[in-house]
C-alpha cells in the first residue's frame, strides 16, 4: 500500500531542478465560488508554492496577467492548460520524502494512459493503461496493479478535467512567478491525498506538483524539456503481465 501512494506523485507531475521549499510564496487568496457538484468543508490554507523555473509552453490566448487574476480565472486557466493537451512527453525528477532524488521520462497519452520509466539505477516503471495502473520492479520481479480510480493525479489521465468537481479545492495561492492550487482528492488508494499543483504564471503550464500522501509522506515532482506536439506510441502504454523485460 505504501509504495503505490509513494510512488503515486510521479504521476502527473515541470523544469529541470527540483525549486526551494514550498514556504517561499505569496498569501493565499480567496477560493473561487462552491461548484453544484460540492466543495463542502471548510477550506484548509494553500500549501506554499516552490519557487518557479522557467519553460517554454506556447499558448494560443495569452492568460491575464497575474495582477488581475483571481482564484476563480486561476483554476479556468489550470484545467484549459490542461484539456487543451491531450498528449505530453517531458523528462522529470523526483524528490522523494526521504530525499532520495530520481529522474526518467514520462509519457502521457489521454484518455487514461500514462508511463514514468525511471532512469538507471532505479529499476520502476509506473504504466496506465487506460483502465489499471501497473507498478513495475524490474530488480525484484514485481508487479503490482490497481485502478486508475485509485491514483491521486487523475488530472493527467482524464480526457476533461474540471479541477473545482472532480476534486476539493484547499486553497489557491498567486505570486508573480507562480500559480498554486491545493487540492484534496478522497478516492486515492489508502485514503485522503492532497495535491499542490503549480503552474507558470505567465503561460499557465504546470511545472511542478507535490503530493502528499495519507501518510503525510511528501513526493516532490518538476518537469522539463515539455513536447506537447509529438504522439506517443500506443503500444508504450501496454502492462505486460507475462514477463518481467
Amino acid at each position: 500500500m505504501r509504495l503505490l501512494s509513494r510512488l503515486a506523485p510521479a504521476w502527473l507531475a515541470l523544469s529541470l531542478q527540483v525549486t526551494a521549499p514550498l514556504a517561499q510564496q505569496g498569501a493565499p487568496i480567496p477560493l473561487p465560488p462552491p461548484r453544484p457538484a460540492g466543495l463542502g468543508g471548510a477550506p484548509t490554507p494553500a500549501a506554499s508554492a516552490p519557487a518557479s523555473a522557467e519553460t517554454a509552453i506556447a499558448k494560443n490566448t495569452a492568460p491575464p496577467k497575474v495582477a488581475t487574476m483571481d482564484a476563480a480565472s486561476a483554476v479556468e486557466h489550470a484545467n484549459a492548460w490542461f484539456n487543451a493537451n491531450p498528449t505530453l512527453i517531458a523528462d522529470f525528477v523526483q524528490v522523494s520524502a526521504d530525499g532520495k532524488r530520481t529522474q526518467g521520462r514520462l509519457s502521457v497519452l489521454k484518455p487514461g494512459r500514462l508511463r514514468f520509466e525511471y532512469a538507471s539505477p532505479a529499476t520502476l516503471e509506473i504504466i496506465a493503461d487506460g483502465t489499471s495502473v501497473a507498478v513495475r520492479d524490474r530488480r525484484l520481479a514485481t508487479q503490482d496493479v490497481y485502478f486508475i480510480s485509485q491514483t491521486p493525479l487523475k488530472f493527467l489521465l482524464k480526457e476533461k478535467i474540471d479541477i473545482a468537481r472532480d476534486t476539493k479545492i484547499l486553497g489557491v495561492t498567486i505570486d508573480p512567478k507562480s500559480i498554486a492550487i491545493l487540492i484534496e482528492d478522497r478516492a486515492t488508494f489508502g485514503g485522503v491525498s492532497r495535491i499542490n499543483l503549480v503552474f507558470d504564471a505567465q503561460t499557465s503550464a504546470l511545472k511542478q506538483w507535490t503530493v502528499i500522501d495519507p501518510q503525510a509522506y511528501e513526493t516532490l515532482v518538476t518537469l522539463s524539456n515539455l513536447d506537447l506536439k509529438t504522439r506517443p506510441p500506443a503500444d508504450l502504454f501496454k502492462i505486460n503481465t507475462d514477463r518481467f523485460n
